[in-house]
């Protein structure tokens, strides 16, 4: 099964069911200002149908050890998304997204999923590399990797396209080895931690 980690405060991770599909939808509608911005698959969320099919798509990912897309719940309630896109295991690397409803940040959630993706990726795993990548002016979600202390690698142009737009995307980078010596703990005042690991 895919990975479950509580991650205290009444918030944890766990992988997406067919069940869920309807409340998905409903959160990205109800967020949809918010995270197209800097969300392509905004556009592209019409229905409850189209949440269904990412939620299978998820599930095939993750069946055919290619990634993995998880629920970040609250008080029983999803609040968001997160989990890691194509996983090269030659190269034993990969790469994180992330997103969160808009009344959700500013607590420290997003930066303690991601300490939980690390753990896994590093830890159960055994990968050598993750990457975050986010929009150059996406300050909210390039604070999360900085928190962290990813190193940041350098500036893709012209990496993604969103709607009628084309944005740049600032490359961050953790290795096994750098977490392993110890990135900066979360702040205490975001009220985030290191999660242990959960299992999957």
């Amino acid at each position: 099964m895919p990975l479950e980690v509580d991650l205290g405060d009444d918030r944890s991770l766990r992988g997406l069911a067919d069940g869920d599909a309807d409340e998905l939808f409903a959160l990205i509608d109800s967020n949809r200002a918010h995270l197209a911005a800097w969300m392509p698959f905004v556009g592209q969320t019409r229905g409850t149908a189209d949440s269904l099919a990412f939620i299978r798509a998820a599930r095939r990912q993750y069946e055919e050890n290619r990634g993995m897309q998880l629920a970040i719940i609250q008080r029983e309630q999803i609040i968001g998304v997160a989990g890691f896109h194509a996983i090269d295991w030659t190269r034993r690397s990969t790469s994180i997204g992330y997103w969160l409803a808009a009344n959700r940040q500013g607590a420290g959630t997003m930066t303690t999923v991601v300490c939980a993706l690390l753990n896994h990726a590093f830890e159960r795993w055994e990968l050598a590399r993750v990457e975050i990548r986010a929009g150059v002016a996406n300050q909210r979600s390039r604070a999360i990797p900085e928190r962290l202390g990813f190193r940041e690698e350098g500036v893709l142009r012209g990496a993604e396209r969103i709607g009628t737009r084309v944005i740049d995307h600032v490359v961050y980078v953790m290795t096994a080895r750098e977490w392993e010596l110890g990135a900066p703990e979360p702040e205490p005042d975001h009220g985030a931690r290191r999660p242990v690991s959960g299992s999957g």
